[in-house]
């Protein structure tokens, strides 16, 4: 899958799990781009892109994203082991 399929596919879940329609990530929006993406929210979030990827993050990485192009590599290095 390429990083754009992914983007799109976590632009998706921004969407279902934040109840925007609006928003519109790309690789170098960060939290605090977004009203709604506060802790509680980051938290439903990864647990939504684990279940949508089939994949678990370990929480030393989740802790280091700056941007959602950091949760892409995260998301290509899973899916490519």
């Amino acid at each position: 899958m390429s990083r754009n399929e992914v983007l799109k596919e976590i632009n998706e879940i921004f969407i279902d799990t934040l109840d925007n329609q609006e928003i519109v990530l790309d690789e170098s929006t960060q939290a605090a781009d977004i009203d709604q993406w506060d802790s509680l929210m980051h938290v439903l979030l990864v647990d939504a892109m684990e279940k949508h990827f089939d994949i678990r993050f370990k929480s030393g990485e989740i802790q280091n994203w700056k941007n959602v192009g950091e949760i892409i590599d995260s998301i290509d290095q899973k899916s490519n082991n």
